[in-house]
């Protein structure tokens, strides 16, 4: 879980400078900060896509997922639910204020949190690799949080409890579910992700916006088809 610890102490970092600078970050600032974290994650992605073994494997996962995460439309559920919570209120008494502060928590975990870039992350630093993308990751939100702390005060830190338990869990569990893969399938598994890093770099580079979110059921398919393939090739051994 080093990666999301270093990804919560970064939007302390930040939060504790909006808290003092009181100011937002300048726009061409946080664009180029984007734009060169589009680039890192652009050569992460490449690297992860090269290591696969089973082209077709990675295909047929990256196709069917795709069809999957387009047909429930998982990109749009979590824009609706994020935009929810991005409505500005205008406190008039104490509970009103305790709803927002409530509400504003919320509202920047999911900004921090609901994208592909988190679960990715955690779902590299689950695998054992050493975990690059919740490092980038980090570098945006530490910025993020720097005009969002300047904006709405000290809540933004408390969004880092959500943080921890939502990116901790999904790297918990991957780190579970690999325990019981082997390392073929591990490898299929990173270059499926790295696929969905280079889709995710050209939408940060403003180059081509692509629905990455929709394309996530293909880490669950190529888990499936590698078990099957294996299977397969196994029977396929015991026939001989």
């Amino acid at each position: 879980m080093i990666g999301t610890l270093i990804n919560a102490g970064a939007v302390v970092i930040g939060s504790t400078i909006g808290l003092l600078a009181h100011s937002k970050m300048p726009e061409r600032i946080s664009k180029m900060t984007f734009y060169a974290m589009g680039l890192f994650t652009l050569v992460i992605g490449i690297q992860m896509a090269l290591k696969t073994q089973e082209i077709v494997l990675m295909i047929f996962s990256i196709v069917v997922g795709t069809i999957v995460g387009e047909w429930l439309d998982i990109d749009k559920r979590l824009k609706n639910l994020t935009n929810k919570f991005k409505r500005k209120k205008h406190p008039k008494n104490h509970a009103e204020t305790t709803d927002n502060m409530a509400n504003g928590v919320i509202g920047v975990f999911l900004l921090f949190c609901m994208g592909s870039m988190s679960i990715l992350g955690a779902i590299e630093d689950g695998t054992g690799q050493e975990p690059k993308l919740l490092m980038a990751k980090s570098v945006l939100d530490g910025f993020s949080s720097i005009a969002f702390a300047a904006t709405m005060g000290w809540v933004v830190m408390l969004a880092i409890i959500p943080l921890i338990i939502y990116q901790g869990s999904i790297t918990l569990f991957a780190s579970f579910i690999t325990a019981y893969l082997g390392d073929a399938l591990i490898v299929e598994l990173t270059a499926v992700g790295g696929l969905l890093l280079i889709g995710l770099a050209l939408s940060l580079l403003d180059i081509k916006h692509i629905r990455i979110s929709n394309m996530l059921p293909s880490l669950v398919f190529v888990v499936v088809f590698g078990l099957l393939l294996e299977a397969w090739r196994g029977w396929e051994f015991l026939m001989i």
